[in-house]
C-alpha cells in the first residue's frame, strides 16, 4: 500500500482537521456507490480508509512516522534482539529448511480462499465489506449502511443581540451554494448549535446528513454581554452629575428613566434588576449602568472661569489615597 500521506494528498505536518477534511472529500469522490461502473473504486476506497485509520489516530500516526508500523498498520520487523536462531524463539522455518519465515498467499475466491482477501477487507471495514461466496471469485459487496460517511455540514451564523433575545428568521448560505431560511429561537446564546435534520450533504445510498449552525452574537453598539447580565455606559453631563436628575437609559426593550443622585462621580454603577438577558428558568439577568461624565465639545470660557473659581475656593484631591 502507498504512503498514507500520499493517499490522502496531505503533507506530513498536516493538522488533524486537514486530514479529516481531505479524507471526507476523497471518500465521497471514490465511494463505490458513486462509482458503480469503475471496477477499481472499491480498491481506492479501501486504500483511503486504511490511510485514514492510521493518520486520524494520533498514536498510530506517531508510530508510522517513527517507522514502527507500515502503511497497512502492521508492525515493521525490527530483527531479533541479540541475534541468534529465530527457531529458538518459536519461529518455524517455511517448510523448506531454509530458516526463513513461512510465506502465505491470500486468495480471494473458492473454498481455499477462506480467511483470505475477504477477511482482510472485513477487518479493514469493520464489517462494511462482505466477503465472496464459496466459488464466487474475487468480487465482494459493500454494505452502504456499514460505512460511516460524515455528511453533516457545519456553518456559522451571526445574529444581533436583539435577534438572539427575541428570536428571528434569517437566511443562511451553505457551502454547497444552497440557501435556507432558518428560524432562530428566542434565547439562543453564543456558541449554541442549531441542528437541521436532513439538510446536510448527500451521497448515493446514504441518508442525507444534518446541517449544524453555530450561533455567534454580533457586538452591540451599546451593550456588553456578561453571562445573563448586560452592561452599558451612560454618558451624563457635568451638571447632571453635580445637581442630579433623571436620565433615560436604553434597554433591550423600551428605554427607562434612571434617577441620578446629586454628586454622582463618573464610574458609579447602578443596577436595573431584570433588564438583562432571559434565563432558562424564565427569569432575566440585570442591566448594570456605569455613568461617564462628558464635558461639552470645544472650549468654553465661561465653564473654565467657573472651574478656576471653584478650584481656588474648594480645592480637593481625589487621588490622595494613591500617593
Amino acid at each position: 500500500m502507498r504512503d498514507p500521506y500520499e493517499v490522502l494528498g496531505v503533507p506530513r505536518g498536516a493538522s488533524a482537521a486537514a486530514i479529516k477534511s481531505a479524507y471526507r472529500k476523497l471518500a465521497k469522490k471514490h465511494h463505490p456507490d458513486n462509482n458503480k461502473n469503475d471496477p477499481k473504486a472499491a480498491e481506492r476506497f479501501a486504500e483511503l480508509n486504511s490511510a485514514n485509520e492510521i493518520l486520524s489516530d494520533e498514536e498510530k500516526r506517531k508510530q508510522f512516522d517513527r517507522g514502527e508500523i507500515d502503511a497497512e498498520g502492521k508492525p515493521r520487523f525490527q530483527g531479533f534482539p541479540g541475534g541468534g536462531d529465530p527457531r529458538a524463539r518459536g519461529f518455524s522455518p517455511g517448510g523448506g529448511g531454509g530458516g526463513g519465515f513461512e510465506s502465505r498467499t491470500f486468495r480471494s475466491g473458492g473454498a481455499g480462499g477462506a480467511g483470505g482477501f475477504e477477511d482482510i477487507l472485513n477487518s479493514m471495514f469493520s464489517g462494511a465489506a462482505r466477503g465472496g461466496r464459496p466459488g464466487g471469485g474475487s468480487a465482494f459487496e459493500f454494505d452502504p449502511g456499514g460505512i460511516a460517511l460524515d455528511l453533516d455540514l457545519s456553518v456559522s451564523m451571526s445574529v444581533s443581540l436583539e435577534e438572539a433575545v427575541k428570536g428571528a428568521e434569517k437566511r443562511v448560505r451553505l457551502p454547497t451554494g444552497k440557501e435556507l431560511n432558518v428560524k432562530i429561537p428566542a434565547g439562543v446564546v453564543a456558541g449554541q448549535q442549531i441542528r437541521l435534520k436532513g439538510q446536510g450533504d448527500t451521497a448515493a445510498g446514504h441518508p442525507p446528513g444534518d446541517l449544524l449552525i453555530t450561533i455567534n452574537i454580533a457586538p452591540h453598539p451599546f451593550f456588553k454581554v456578561d453571562g445573563s447580565d448586560l452592561r452599558v455606559d451612560l454618558p451624563i453631563t457635568l451638571y447632571e452629575a453635580v445637581l442630579g436628575g433623571k436620565v433615560r437609559v436604553p434597554t433591550l426593550g423600551n428605554a427607562v428613566e434612571l434617577s441620578i443622585p446629586k454628586n454622582t462621580s463618573s464610574g458609579r454603577i447602578f443596577r436595573l434588576k431584570g433588564k438583562g438577558l432571559p434565563k432558562p428558568g424564565g427569569a432575566a439577568g440585570d442591566l448594570f449602568v456605569t455613568t461617564r461624565i462628558m464635558l461639552p465639545d470645544g472650549n468654553d470660557a465661561e465653564l473654565e472661569a467657573l472651574m478656576e473659581k471653584w478650584r481656588d475656593g474648594h480645592p480637593y484631591d481625589p487621588r490622595s489615597d494613591q500617593a
